[in-house]
């Protein structure tokens, strides 16, 4: 790749539409942009300060192109650290690969997927765990996940990982020079201020790595999987939630003979529901497939409702009360909701007779939407949305939940070196390691096959 060309890509959504953004970075960008643009007022591009827009021509020659306004950004002040020229011309797709094919012919290179928040990191406008926020928070599709990766692209968890970093590297200081005086058996680094520190680290981290629970389920969405008999409303269910008719209703047993995914937002909080076939014994081939499928769903869901026919069940408490064990039992970490479907047809005595018998029973009927709002409420509680609200820092990134825990694992080898009086030698080795992996979360430690694997997916454009 060569980082000092000029690079230029469509900035906006592919496809027609009122406008349409092009950027182009590099140190010759607004030398290549003057060259086809024509300011209304006369003004040469060139000569304007950074951070104005300017109105005026697209030019090939003699031919206009399309009236455009020309935002100018110039090095350092730019996204990239580079000059930066963005063209919001109008949205036809024929405007929009005029222009791109316009600038190529000037020397201009098609970006590839993510190289201006590449350049971006190579020039130091943003660190590495920044520049992944930058993907996160394009394809954020809910309040939650849309808040951590704004957090994170503003630096929040990067500065809390640098400054653990500064503080361990100023330690690794020290026990190195220990190291060059060896002879002399002198100490530089205070033992006690460093235990301290050590213990702060790993209270740092281990709230960090166990954040990842919560941060991974809602950057990917909540897998709700719905099951139980058929014909008790799963589908009802599902449509009642999602307020569409998404899932085939009828009165046939055995109507839905596969999963049926859609997601939805619950208080800024993405979840996805699985509606699954009916749990029943049955010699139809099709339908037996659907049902070894909803017991794979159940074991990839973060959450199971099981659903029952209040009507068929007030008669039948028994059963239901052995179905419900039996996914307790199989299923005993995951949470469990149990909901009475159609109670609008049951009596006050029988559903008092439901609530005494099978204990926290949520009682709901998904045609008249009755229990529906109880249910949104419950699931939410059930996702430890605290550290959303008191702004901490999430990780949701599998990459640097991988590097918390190694480096983790070297901090609790480097307590223990404490603790038993390790040689500073030994301790060392540990140090260096533990300060790698904080290294490679923020980019300070990185490679070209780790930067090629991020920012291949990202956008074209970012």
């Amino acid at each position: 790749m060569n980082e000092n060309d000029t690079i230029i890509a469509l900035a906006t959504a592919s496809g027609a539409g009122a406008i349409a953004v092009i950027r182009l970075s590099g140190n010759d960008a607004i030398t290549i942009a003057s060259k086809c643009f024509k300011s209304v007022s006369g003004k040469v591009l060139e000569n304007q300060s950074t951070h104005t827009i300017h109105l005026g021509h697209i030019v090939d020659g003699d031919r206009v192109v399309d009236e455009v306004l020309v935002s100018v950004f110039k090095n350092p002040n730019s996204y990239t650290g580079e000059h930066v020229i963005e063209i919001s011309c109008h949205g036809s797709t024929y405007i929009q690969q005029e222009i791109i094919q316009l600038f190529l012919r000037q020397g201009c290179r098609m970006a590839n997927a993510g190289e201006f928040t590449l350049r971006a990191f190579l020039n130091g406008k943003l660190d590495l765990s920044q520049a992944e926020a930058v993907a996160d928070l394009i394809a954020s599709d809910n309040e939650a996940s849309h808040q951590i990766a704004m957090q994170q692209m503003r630096g929040g968890f990067s500065s809390e990982i640098a400054k653990l970093r500064a503080e361990l590297l100023n330690f690794a200081s020290l026990i190195e020079l220990e190291l060059d005086f060896a002879e002399e058996d002198v100490e530089f680094a205070d033992r006690t201020q460093f235990k301290e520190l050590v213990v702060r680290i790993t209270f740092v981290l281990k709230r960090l790595i166990d954040s990842f629970a919560v941060g991974n389920v809602i950057k990917n969405g909540i897998p709700v999987a719905i099951v139980g008999e058929p014909n008790v409303g799963k589908s009802t269910l599902l449509n009642a939630l999602l307020n569409e008719e998404r899932a085939i209703v009828s009165d046939i047993a055995g109507t839905t003979r596969d999963t049926i995914e859609d997601e939805i937002s619950i208080g800024g909080i993405g979840f996805r529901f699985i509606d699954t076939a009916g749990i029943r014994e049955t010699s139809d081939v099709v339908e037996s497939i659907g049902i070894k499928k909803t017991f794979e769903k159940i074991e990839q869901s973060q959450v199971t409702v099981y659903l029952f026919d209040s009507e068929k069940g007030i008669s039948n408490l028994n059963t239901i009360q052995i179905e419900i064990e039996k996914i307790k039992n199989k299923y005993p970490q995951k949470p469990l909701l149990i909901i009475a479907n159609k109670v609008d047809k049951l009596t006050d005595n029988q559903l008092a007779e439901l609530e005494q018998h099978i204990e926290g029973v949520i009682l709901l009927s998904a045609k008249t939407g009755f229990g529906v709002e109880q249910l949104t409420d419950l699931l939410l509680e059930l996702i430890n949305t605290g550290a959303l609200r008191n702004n901490e820092t999430i990780v949701t990134n599998t990459r640097h939940y991988d590097a918390l825990l190694k480096a983790f694992e070297e901090i609790q080898k480097v307590k223990y070196g404490l603790e038993t009086g390790l040689s500073g030698d030994l301790m060392a080795i540990d140090i260096r390691q533990a300060l790698y992996h904080f290294g490679e979360i923020t980019g300070e430690i990185t490679n070209d096959d780790l930067l090629g694997n991020i920012f291949a997916n990202f956008c074209i454009g970012k």
